[in-house]
């Protein structure tokens, strides 16, 4: 069975290796000091973003996420965005994802926002399985620009 709790300092040494996995598996690089900011504020209760962790019967972490709201123009309500899910290879296709999924879906609505909506990589046809079981996709297109 998978039970899903949030992020805690004491977290720290079973979300550390799930979230560079998440980061190798995007082929991204990040500093060390941006790990451990992000870290401070996904245990920070007033920094705005939040972290939850899947973990198995015997207590080891499977997988991770991370999201946070924002106002939106389109709603009275706040957003909720999923930034990052990553379940470990060995723990994939067990439920954790779906859970993890659930658990942010339950606190937006507990918590008011008028939807919770994410971004992956077309490529990712795994993880893509599982949200068009669990989600609707929108058929929006995501551009980013980079400032200097």
């Amino acid at each position: 069975m998978v039970t899903i709790a949030p992020l805690s300092a004491a977290d720290r040494d079973d979300w550390l290796p799930l979230w560079r996995g998440y980061l190798d598996f995007y082929e991204a690089e990040l500093d060390d000091d941006t790990t451990a900011t992000t870290f401070a504020r996904l245990v920070d209760p007033v920094a705005g973003i939040h972290g939850a962790l899947a973990r198995d019967d015997d207590g080891a972490a499977l997988g991770l996420v991370h999201w946070l709201c924002h106002p939106a123009t389109w709603a009275t309500a706040d957003y909720c965005y999923l930034e990052d899910l990553y379940v470990a290879p060995a723990a994939r296709e067990a439920g954790a994802g779906a859970a993890l999924i659930e658990h942010v879906r339950v606190w937006a609505e507990q918590n008011g926002a008028a939807k919770v909506y994410w971004l992956t990589a077309e490529t990712n046809g795994r993880a893509r399985a599982l949200y068009d079981r669990v989600s609707t996709r929108t058929g929006m297109i995501h551009y980013q620009i980079t400032p200097a």
